[in-house]
């Protein structure tokens, strides 16, 4: 038994290596690095198994949450609604184009957005009459797909654009009541995700996509991420000078692209299985720990495992444990420290008013175990024998 890492991409190299190598080679020998055919064929395959018909690929998680938003207008004067308890990207992306994010308390159980409090606050926005109500970004944190169905019910109800933001999603499937099953990344109006090294599906730097089945919107968003450039003139070989609007610069790279590629068969082919082999094991090692809530996947949901969050008993000093952990060589972290409506960047703004007592107290209890589809059986043990004598 190794070192435990907290996700071991270092296990998971040597796996597929050769796959790996092979791939980045053909790219370096090729010297095919920005555009290449990697990147379509990635593209494709991402679509197919999602089981949308448009993926765009950029350069990372939070440039595809921001260039959906601007594909459908979104900006100044537009609410957006947030979950309180996630990374800041997911609302950090609303502010920066203008639109101000509103965030919304969490599920306990799940960590997503809860669909009670999300009503609640839509309906005080449009009795406020300061913002037109516009979006919700449902984020599928550490893993499970948000309430699709009473997410989307409120939506519908209030026009609102559905964006799925499964950057820890990915992987995760939704299976409704007439027992059909969705992918993440397929459950909104328009999904985005994170291929950062330690999500479910990473790449070895940065790189991000975007889902969508209108395809007048995925010409919009492929012109975004290449400086506004005119994507219905791609035969002409000066359409890249052809700029007919405001977009940015987000690409993923080839290398990036074909690293990606090397890795998805055996992620949709055994790390899933694997990885939800250690939840479980988890689930069942720690369930005898009085006051200590595990992570709850709810009927109909599976997950992909970005974290394994456990939430900690009243009154055990988290500090200490995590101190106590590290020096038996246990990694652990914490997601998330503080609620997005208390982050200093949006002091004294709209954003700022939230109610939010559930997220309030799961930043004060959650601790995130390490979880990877290479962690071994004996280390799992190892990992809730040593929790478990932190809490005694």
């Amino acid at each position: 038994m190794g070192s435990i890492q907290f996700r071991d991409l270092q296990r998971q190299y040597k796996y597929i290596k050769d796959k790996i190598d092979e791939k980045v080679f053909n790219v370096i020998e090729s010297s095919n690095f920005i555009s290449g055919p990697e990147v379509k064929e990635l593209e494709y395959t991402l679509a197919s198994y999602v089981g949308v018909k448009n993926c765009i690929t950029c350069a990372n998680g939070t440039d595809a949450i921001t260039i959906a938003l601007m594909a459908y207008g979104i900006g100044k004067g537009d609410a957006v609604f947030v979950p309180d308890f996630t990374f800041f990207s997911s609302g950090e992306c609303p502010a920066t184009i203008g639109a101000t994010p509103i965030f919304v308390d969490v599920l306990p159980s799940t960590y997503n957005i809860d669909p009670v409090f999300l009503q609640k606050a839509v309906e005080k926005v449009i009795s406020e009459g300061q913002l037109k109500p516009r979006a919700v970004v449902a984020v599928d944190l550490f893993g499970q797909p948000f309430d699709v169905s009473s997410i989307r019910a409120i939506c519908d109800k209030y026009d609102l654009l559905l964006l799925e933001d499964a950057a820890q999603g990915f992987g995760g499937s939704y299976t409704d009541s007439a027992g059909t099953t969705y992918m993440a990344c397929s459950l909104g109006d328009i999904a985005t995700t994170s291929f950062f090294p330690a999500k479910p599906l990473g790449c070895y730097g940065d790189g991000g996509a975007i889902f969508t089945n209108d395809d007048k919107i995925a010409l919009l968003c492929q012109s975004i991420a290449v400086h506004g450039k005119n994507t219905q003139d791609l035969e002409n070989p000066d359409a890249k000078y052809n700029n007919i609007r405001l977009g940015m610069n987000s690409r993923l790279d080839t290398i990036q692209a074909a690293i990606i590629q090397a890795k998805f068969q055996v992620f949709k082919d055994e790390e899933l299985d694997k990885v939800n082999h250690v939840a479980k094991k988890y689930t069942k090692l720690l369930s005898d720990i009085d006051g200590l809530k595990l992570p709850v996947v709810k009927m109909g949901m599976s997950s992909a495992w970005a974290q394994y969050t456990i939430q900690l008993p009243i009154g055990a000093n988290r500090f200490e444990i995590r101190k106590k952990l590290k020096r038996d060589g246990i990694p652990t972290n914490i997601y998330y420290m503080k609620p997005m409506h208390l982050q200093k960047a949006f002091e004294g703004t709209r954003s700022s008013q939230a109610n939010c007592p559930t997220t309030e107290e799961l930043c004060e209890t959650v601790l995130c175990l390490p979880i990877h589809p290479y962690l071994e059986d004996s280390e799992i043990k190892m990992i809730c024998d040593k929790l478990k004598a932190t809490l005694q």
